[in-house]
């Protein structure tokens, strides 16, 4: 059995709606926190950077255009000044860190997972593949090439964001690469408690069901957020509850007690032998499963606005052509062999 130990934590953040550059310090505040608790991984919410477009649920879509223009003003770019903060605080305190943004590619937004090593390098940037009802009108959408796993100094990372964890095939994609430590993301502040409900549910299930440990963030809204987000005061309660960071074994038992309120971090240790321990009785992508029956197909191309075709393949190379006694000695030739001399 694995005995090897990771020290986690998932961060409930409270972000700095309509700035920049406030959300960023609060992460980079956070990474240090938990670097003197001696966490090895830490886990923040779902495009916690600069925020999660809140307005954008309770909010037509004919009357959103500043608020979302706001947001593209805010957004980072990968790479840049944002990353770069980031991969200098996961270098410095030797963590990984996991961090939802929202990044900005030209003209377009993208929810976007980003995980960087110990070492400080980006291991991983995945977009959201399918953006959620509301959100289509903020993201762009994700593509293949981002469900894929990760080898970091805290083991196989996997990661996907909010309701991508009801596409059952996303998460198999990650399973069948033999995540060990999925790390998940949600927003936070949003829809209600059945939300907050919902996602334990998902997120215990889905530990049971990979055999992995699940890492999981949402962020925080104080009062006063939540009354300037919503546009009405009837309209307030869309964003309460919601909240469940929380860290979860392959057994699906929580390691620590959940965070469903206020700011905060979760932190337990990672024990891999569970991971053994689980996937002896269970692998759903080993023993367990019937490839022959049932299998995934994954196309992980990139999109791309712009295909061009492969370059032609080179002419063959014209041979130099015979002097012209060598073509008279060559049909001598040929006629004394066809008259067997």
């Amino acid at each position: 059995m694995t005995a090897r130990k990771v020290r986690a934590a998932a961060v409930q953040l409270n972000p700095e709606l309509d700035s920049a550059d406030g959300t960023v310090a609060r992460v980079l505040e956070a990474i240090a926190e938990a670097a003197r608790q001696g966490v090895q991984l830490v886990v923040f919410p779902e495009t916690v950077v600069p925020y999660y477009p809140y307005f954008s649920f309770v909010t037509p879509a004919v009357t959103m255009g500043a608020a979302h223009l706001r947001l593209y003003e805010h957004a980072p770019t990968v790479p840049g000044p944002v990353t770069d903060a980031v991969a200098s605080a996961a270098r410095r305190h030797g963590i990984v860190v996991v961090l939802g943004v929202n990044e900005r590619d030209h003209g377009t937004l993208y929810n976007t997972q980003l995980v960087f090593d110990a070492d400080g390098k980006l291991a991983l940037k995945r977009r959201k593949i399918t953006p959620t009802y509301h959100e289509r009108m903020v993201w762009g959408m994700g593509d293949g090439a981002g469900l894929r796993t990760v080898e970091t100094a805290v083991g196989t990372v996997g990661a996907l964001a909010c309701w991508e964890h009801y596409n059952p095939l996303a998460r198999y994609a990650l399973m069948a690469q033999h995540e060990q430590i999925h790390c998940s993301q949600f927003p936070g502040s949003l829809v209600g408690p059945i939300f907050s409900e919902q996602m334990e549910l998902t997120m215990r299930h889905h530990a049971l069901e990979s055999g992995c440990f699940v890492v999981n963030a949402t962020a925080w809204l104080t009062p006063e957020q939540k009354k300037s987000a919503a546009p009405s005061p009837e309209l307030e309660k869309a964003f309460a509850g919601g909240c469940y960071t929380a860290i979860i074994s392959p057994e699906g038992k929580h390691l620590a007690e959940p965070l469903r309120d206020g700011a905060g971090m979760v932190i337990a240790d990672l024990d891999f032998a569970l991971i053994d321990k689980r996937k002896r009785m269970m692998d759903s992508v080993g023993h367990y499963a019937r490839p022959e029956l049932l299998s995934l197909q994954l196309d992980r191309r990139a999109a791309s606005p712009l295909a061009e075709p492969p370059a032609p393949p080179a002419p063959p190379k014209s041979m130099p052509a015979p002097a012209a006694d060598g073509i008279e000695a060559a049909y001598m030739s040929a006629m004394a062999s066809l008259m067997g001399k």
